[in-house]
């Protein structure tokens, strides 16, 4: 008897101290006759709304249809179990609880025990891990990012990414395939210039090396991060590799390289307008700078005679024969005199199937060209000639070639009003200078769209530095050349590979070394535009310091030109004044702060004091 009640004593003292919910039931007609602490506190009700009610009257399980239907299910089969059962306690809340109960004999009678635990924290908890990775998808999705994995055998077993749908594949497609039958021969650019395939960049980084690398695919570039998977005693389990979408930025680079070749193209022209007043070594020079910067087979320049009306061949280039030296063209005539006459753009896809094919005369006709543009040359509201330009097959430009061949017109139409009406060419210069300042400005932009952590800084930059230097008594002449040295302050990084300026993690010392070659970059982009070399200061020696401590020649003092002194201030108020993956930005008076204490190590005591009375 003793050892009974000392096996009741226990039991109650388990039931009383346990941290599940415990409720006890009579098996026949599912009253409840115990209930622990435990439940009691878990779901609010007081005993007394638990004991002597059948399961399904208690508030907790009333909303619960099944209840009673699980109760004869637990008679019959003596256990049930429920891994996720919502339950509302007492005061409204729902919570998520692991319900089991079991059917035992006490004595010669069936009692039913349930087990009660909350488990709302882990239900939580899974249903965050849910939330994060759905999360997780959507910015894969969104984000210019690919990410896969493989076991050690080089099978994918992850492979997702919004660059995925760049190149036309689905989300986990090739998951399970080979890595090395998807990246075999794929050429792979590594920083130093090396063009490697995927195949040997896989076998590297299978014996244990971390590769970088530029790949193309379907017209889309990536920046590639492979890296060895090691398992918890060191050996390899496999590889994991993080690709960025750079075709933008790719893009961009290619843009601004057409740009300068435009830019390099116009000056040279420009130069052409200002020395030579032989109309025919004036349009032949051009000529050349139109058939090699619009990549055409052949142009040539007819020159309207005011007195005939009539547009007469004025140079020529790519063309088979000689022929169309003796071309004649009257206004309205011809694919030329509509254009002359109606001082309109015209371009014919294929002349072949155009429906005025006979407008070309036999002579062009021969020369087997495909496809025709024409512009006219007009300056000062007078058409001069117009500009022709045909390629001997399909030729789809995109909207920067007709801006570029608009502007190689207006070069034309100058050039050829420079020989027939010197005294305009002051005007001619003028709009020159804006074209360039417009062509250096779109630049800038596009320097700043390959580098978005700097978005905007060009321009802003540019204006503070203009209205810093006009407090030193500069020219006008001379602010022009700082604001093109400001727009084109970094032009230097175009010469930094994408896998160090875009590199989201801090530099290498080797990488620093790159990086800081930039004005040196600099300087060799744009010494050989005559135009430029007055703006050269400010990219080639602007983060040059006072003390000697700059780069990339370390000059001191007033050895640093004064242009570059003046914008090196502007350039770290802007830096400071922008927020950074890495910072937030700061206040205007901490800045200012921060500049005055660098006066006289990092920078120019004049001018910060300039600076500051202006910035105030």
């Amino acid at each position: 008897m003793k050892k009974m009640q000392d096996s009741e004593l226990r039991y109650r003292r388990l039931f009383e101290a346990a941290q599940d919910g415990i409720l006890i039931l009579d098996a026949k007609t599912g009253m409840i006759e115990d209930v622990n602490p435990f439940l009691i506190k878990m779901l609010g009700y007081s005993r007394e709304e638990f004991i002597k009610k059948k399961l399904w009257e208690v508030g907790a399980f009333r909303d619960i249809e099944a209840s009673q239907d699980a109760f004869e299910a637990l008679q019959m089969n003596e256990y049930i179990r429920y891994e996720d059962l919502p339950l509302k306690t007492k005061d409204g809340r729902l919570i998520q609880v692991e319900f089991v109960s079991n059917v035992y004999l006490v004595g010669n009678e069936k009692v039913i025990q349930c087990n009660i635990r909350d488990i709302t924290k882990r239900w939580q908890a899974e249903e965050a891990l849910r939330k994060n990775g759905e999360l997780l998808h959507a910015v894969l999705n969104s984000a210019p990012i690919t990410i896969f994995a493989t076991d050690s055998k080089g099978v994918f077993t992850l492979h997702e990414g919004s660059g995925l749908q760049r190149v036309g594949m689905k989300r986990g497609e090739n998951v399970g395939e080979s890595a090395f039958e998807l990246f075999h021969s794929l050429p792979v650019t590594e920083p130093s210039g090396n063009v490697t395939t995927g195949e040997e960049v896989l076998k590297r980084v299978f014996s244990g090396e971390t590769v970088a690398g530029i790949t193309e695919l379907k017209g889309i570039y990536f920046d590639n991060r492979f890296a060895p998977i090691l398992d918890a005693v060191g050996n390899l389990a496999g590889l994991v590799g993080v690709a960025t979408d750079i075709t933008e930025s790719k893009q961009a680079g290619a843009r601004i390289r057409r740009q300068l070749e435009h830019l390099t193209a116009l000056s040279a022209i420009d130069r052409v307008i200002a020395a030579n007043f032989d109309i025919k070594l004036s349009l032949s020079e051009i000529l050349t700078h139109v058939v090699g910067e619009l990549e055409i087979d052949a142009a040539d320049i007819l020159i309207l005679n005011p007195n005939s009306q009539i547009l007469e061949y004025g140079a020529g280039s790519g063309f088979r024969t000689k022929a169309i030296q003796n071309t004649q063209v009257r206004l309205g005539e011809g694919y030329a005199g509509r254009v002359a006459l109606e001082r309109q753009f015209v371009r014919v896809r294929n002349l072949d199937e155009d429906s005025d094919h006979l407008l070309l005369t036999k002579v062009l006709r021969d020369e087997g060209f495909v496809c025709y543009f024409g512009v006219p040359l007009i300056s000062k509201g007078q058409v001069k000639g117009v500009l022709e330009v045909f390629h001997r097959s399909e030729l789809e430009p995109d909207a920067e070639w007709f801006d570029f061949f608009s502007t190689l017109a207006g070069q034309t139409a100058i050039a050829l009003e420079n020989a027939m009406l010197f005294e305009s060419q002051q005007r001619s210069n003028q709009e020159l200078t804006l074209a360039y300042d417009a062509t250096i400005e779109g630049w800038s932009r596009a320097l700043d769209l390959r580098d978005k952590e700097t978005e905007g800084h060009s321009k802003r930059v540019t204006e503070r530095a203009v209205k810093l230097a006009r407090t030193f008594g500069l020219s006008e002449t001379e602010l022009i050349q700082v604001r093109w040295g400001a727009l084109l302050h970094d032009i230097g990084k175009m010469g930094v590979p994408d896998s160090i300026l875009l590199k989201p993690d801090s530099l290498t010392e080797e990488e620093w070394m790159v990086m800081k070659k930039h004005p040196i970059f600099a300087y060799e982009l744009l010494a050989p535009v005559r135009y430029l070399r007055l703006a050269l200061d400010i990219p080639y020696c602007h983060h040059e310091r006072w003390d000697g401590s700059g780069y990339p020649r370390s000059l001191a003092g007033e050895q640093i030109p004064l242009t570059a002194r003046i914008f090196a201030v502007v350039d770290v108020q802007d830096a400071l004044l922008s927020d950074r993956p890495y910072r937030t930005a700061w206040t205007v008076d901490k800045v200012r702060k921060h500049i005055r204490t660098l006066s006289g190590t990092h920078f120019d005591p004049q001018v910060v004091e300039a600076f500051l009375n202006v910035d105030s």
